[in-house]
């Protein structure tokens, strides 16, 4: 029979501390899997969790465990009434299934309680119940009778205050017999100071023993003949009976709204504590804030020491296995003194392992692996030194710790979608590149060949001039490619970081001079001027990284303005620099184009009299040397028209040994 599956399928599994729980968390993880389906554990913690014996805690934190480990995710809520609140949180989420354990105890009457699998069916009859059989061992229910010596065992504090309370009580009594109050009034005091016990007391069973302590009081010190147990009227026996139903109904329902109120301030503080979790690792900026918001707030949340080991920093792949020592450390008790080894498990395994586990269960502390997607970014350990979490804590420790894996992963996404954003920038850097050259390094060597090609077969026809001409434009085609593979190169050592700067004092109008030396053939066509200053100005560069900027941006003047216009270049210090400027007064750069004038391949829309356009890397390359020198270039207009190119260098200072 072909299984026709149903898509948006939700499991829920039903957590207890049975020892077979598991078994039956196994049956639900298999069919979620075959109904591709989301599967859910939940446990109904009872208003007595903390009553229950130290073994059905550790039992069902594993059991919980299990769980995760299985892909569920973990629901804790708080109740008394089992069956409804599983059938009211399955209609509420939407789960199509529920499994749920069954032991093989039945009904002793016809008016016995019904068992747990069938109020559940009863309770949500539009949900299918899968129910999986039980092991024979005697399944614990959760809401059994309180561990009645935890409960009647007194404490100091709380026997004084049901005392001086039931003394308060009869004094008031005593005060309204001599004011003539009726005996009902004085009744209604004593129910008063059972409340009072009831809710300043922690023991339920002083609720009890102040019941039974007014009536007997009540008896002795108000009903006719007085000090004595003995009565005249017959319907004080009923008086009795009801002062003392009356008193036991108000003791217990004030211990139940007191351990009500203490269950949901816990709760709502650890939900607290979760929220801040979220909000804090939104705003993390980094892993080592994540990893210490994560260390507090669960510090914040258990009060117990945390040790944080993350994935070692030079790890990138996800079959790396090197963690870093405690990077996040609050500890102020002992270590397990095979710490490393476990830690090593955790991390490799992916699992919880530790304290109160299967795997190394003698262990003091929880390590509990930092884990998302089958990526493990490290392990966090928990002190518990032979204590156990309960269940809504290890739920909300692991949501802490789920928390923290979202947050990393995100980190790790956002780095991987930087470094391929920056290889796709890398690589259509180059392919620009490559198309750019290509492009333009095709007319000088055009012009090469056929210069040469007519050198070679038309020599001895061509008169000087004609020769000399050739021969001209043969060296400026060449001189032009030397530059560009000039300006490659030092890009290319800029980007790989082999740029090294040979740092000197140097005379300004000594660089500028050299430079001068080295321009565009054309330079003759315009006018070039050096102003000097009124000072000899010395700045600290490398002289020839200088040059090639000052080469660049004088050739960058020359090509973009028409032929006979000036070019002038001054330098001045202000404060601890020395400022260069290279002024123009051709057509200039308009605002849209004046941005990106710096960007790597950006060549702009002017059209240059020699029919070659650069590629873009002249400015771009003195951006990048200027910068290494820790100084600045911009570009503004140079009023009333034209561009001013100007570039600072640290000012140098000259030491005279004498």
């Amino acid at each position: 029979m072909e299984a026709v599956l149903e898509k948006g399928e939700r499991i829920l599994v039903c957590l207890s501390s049975s020892p077979s729980n598991q078994k039956v968390i196994d049956a639900a993880a298999r069919m979620a899997k075959a109904f591709l389906a989301e599967l859910s554990a939940i446990y109904v913690k009872p208003p007595n969790y903390e009553s229950l014996p130290e073994a059905d805690k550790i039992r069902l934190q594993n059991n919980i465990q299990f769980a995760e480990q299985h892909g569920a995710a973990i629901i804790t809520i708080t109740g008394d009434n089992v069956p409804v609140q599983i059938a009211e949180y399955a209609h509420i989420s939407g789960t199509t299934k529920i499994v749920v354990g069954r032991s093989g105890a039945k009904r002793q009457h016809f008016w016995s309680k019904a068992s747990l699998t069938e109020q559940i069916i009863l309770n949500a009859p539009d949900v299918d119940v899968y129910i999986i059989p039980d092991s024979s061992v005697e399944i614990k229910q959760q809401n059994q009778k309180l561990n009645l010596a935890d409960q009647i065992h007194p404490t100091k504090k709380d026997s004084i205050i049901t005392l001086l309370l039931l003394a308060v009580s009869t004094s008031i009594g005593l005060l309204f017999t001599a004011f003539g109050f009726s005996e009902a009034n004085i009744i209604t005091v004593f129910i008063l100071g059972v409340l009072i016990i009831a809710v300043f007391t922690v023991r339920p069973i002083y609720s009890i023993v102040s019941s039974l302590a007014s009536v007997l009081l009540f008896n002795w010190f108000f009903i006719e003949p007085k000090f004595s147990f003995h009565t005249y009227e017959p319907e004080y026996a009923v008086t009795f009976i009801i002062m003392l139903v009356s008193s036991l109904i108000t003791g217990t329902l004030a211990n139940k709204l007191k351990e009500n109120a203490r269950q949901s301030s816990r709760e709502a503080f650890r939900a607290k504590v979760l929220f801040d979790t979220n909000q804090l690792l939104q705003k993390a900026g980094c892993t080592d804030d994540v990893i210490r918001i994560t260390a507090q707030q669960i510090k914040t949340l258990l009060d117990r020491d945390v040790m944080v080991f993350p994935l070692g920093g030079s790890s990138k792949h996800e079959n790396d296995t090197e963690l870093n020592t405690a990077l996040y450390n609050i500890r102020s008790s002992g270590q397990d003194e095979n710490e490393a080894e476990i830690v090593q498990w955790a991390f490799l395994n992916q699992t919880v392992a530790g304290a109160h586990t299967e795997k190394f269960g003698s262990a003091k502390s929880l390590y509990h692996p930092i884990s998302i997607n089958g990526y493990c970014y490290g392990v966090i350990a928990i002190y518990l030194n032979g204590e156990s979490l309960e269940a809504f804590e290890y739920s909300v420790f692991s949501s802490i710790i789920g928390e923290c894996a979202l947050a990393l992963e995100g980190l790790r996404n956002a780095a991987e979608k930087e470094q391929a954003a920056i290889a796709m920038r890398n690589e259509q850097l180059r392919s620009n590149l490559l198309r750019s050259v290509s492009h333009d390094i095709r007319t000088p060597l055009t012009s090469i060949s056929g210069n040469a090609s007519n050198l070679m077969t038309h020599y001895e026809q061509l008169d000087p001039e004609t020769l000399k001409q050739i021969f001209s434009d043969i060296y400026d085609d060449s001189e032009w490619m030397i530059n560009l593979v000039e300006n490659l190169l030092s890009i290319s050592r800029i980007e790989n970081g082999q740029m090294d700067l040979h740092l000197s004092v140097e005379v300004v109008s000594d660089v500028i001079e050299e430079a001068l030396g080295h321009i565009d053939k054309n330079a003759a066509l315009h006018h070039i001027i050096v102003q000097p200053g009124s000072d000899v100005l010395i700045a600290r560069m490398d002289a020839r990284l200088i040059t090639q900027v000052l080469i660049n941006l004088v050739n960058n003047a020359i090509k973009n303005t028409q032929i006979g216009s000036e070019i002038r270049i001054r330098s001045e210090q202000r404060g601890d620099f020395i400022f260069v400027y290279v002024e123009d007064n051709g057509p200039g750069i308009s605002d849209e184009m004046k941005p990106h004038i710096f960007e790597m391949f950006y060549t702009g829309k002017n059209v240059v009299s020699d029919g070659r356009r650069g590629i873009g890397l002249g400015l771009a390359l003195c951006k990048s040397i200027i910068e290494a020198h820790g100084g600045t270039i911009t570009l503004t207009d140079n009023v009333p028209n034209g561009c001013s190119f100007s570039f600072s260098l640290p000012a140098g200072e000259v030491t005279i040994n004498e």
